[in-house]
């Protein structure tokens, strides 16, 4: 028995003493093999007394910082050559500063006619500008007329808000009105102005011009052309097929044009007893803007 027993204890010491001394060695090779797949090296051991070699850690952002230095080279690299190019080249002459003369004309130049200069035209009688009135017609009785003449006055008294026309006209620098009008027998009326503005702070010849446009459009059943020889928007036709009624008097239908060139508003209106065509307010229209 003590001899059997003693075997036994030396075999299980010496079992002990093997696994103990084979244990670390298995688990370095482990940590060794799991590192060396990862490709990173060998990490620090733990700290047993025994001499085993530590892994060097590994720098990062060295490429990045590379290619910017490289890259902010070569920009000064290029701005240098371009200098270099342009300093080596031969500088551009300028042009001379004196300038050949030119002789003075002798003489005053001759004023422009007015088939050349239309402020010649319409700074003159503008009355000549109206278009005549038709042999056998007769005068209208309504017309306000002083030898074709309409003064400020006069001329606000041709609007149903007289008082606040008067007041427009004046904020609108109005310089003077040429006016015409005339009756064919019972069939219809015709009444025709020429507004002239002094337009001096304002462009007031073309906002009538469109003011005549805005309620000339409020009428009901009213058809519309443009007016042939002005510009787009310059100048309007309208007949209004609906008339205007009133007890105790006939049907009143009415046509109208409006249009404006450089400072003058011209205003065509035609009334009568039966529909007015549209020929004969186009021809009226047509006529009127072609002398302006």
């Amino acid at each position: 028995m003590g001899a059997t027993g003693s075997a036994e204890s030396a075999e299980s010491a010496e079992s002990a003493e093997s696994g103990e001394s084979g244990g670390p060695a298995e688990g370095e090779a482990v940590a060794r093999a799991a590192v060396a797949v990862d490709g990173v090296g060998e990490v620090p051991a733990a700290d047993t007394g025994d001499d085993v070699p530590r892994a060097r850690p590994r720098r990062r952002g060295r490429t990045a910082a590379m290619l910017a230095a490289a890259a902010v080279l070569g920009v000064v690299a290029g701005a240098c050559t371009g200098y270099l190019v342009q300093a080596g080249r031969a500088p551009t002459a300028l042009p001379p500063l004196s300038q050949p003369v030119v002789a003075q004309a002798q003489g005053e130049a001759e004023p422009l006619s007015a088939a050349q200069d239309r402020r010649v035209r319409t700074d003159g009688d503008l009355r000549k500008l109206l278009i005549p009135r038709p042999k056998g017609t007769e005068d209208n009785p309504l017309a306000v007329d002083d030898e074709g003449w309409a003064d400020l006055a006069a001329y606000a008294e041709r609007y149903k808000g007289p008082a606040s026309t008067f007041d427009s006209l004046i904020d609108d620098e109005f310089r003077r009105a040429a006016v015409t009008s005339w009756r064919v027998g019972d069939a219809y009326t015709v009444d025709i102005a020429l507004v002239q503005f002094r337009q001096e702070s304002k462009p007031a010849a073309s906002e009538w011009a469109e003011n005549g446009d805005y309620w000339a459009d409020k009428e009901g059943d009213t058809r519309r052309w443009p007016l042939p020889g002005t510009g787009e928007g310059t100048g309007t036709v309208y007949v209004h097929d609906a008339p205007e009624r009133k007890a105790g008097y006939l049907p009143l239908y009415s046509a109208e044009a409006h249009a404006w060139r450089g400072d003058i508003y011209m205003e065509i209106h035609v009334y009568g007893s039966k529909p007015i065509a549209k020929a004969k307010i186009m021809d009226l229209a047509e006529r009127q803007v072609g002398k302006l």
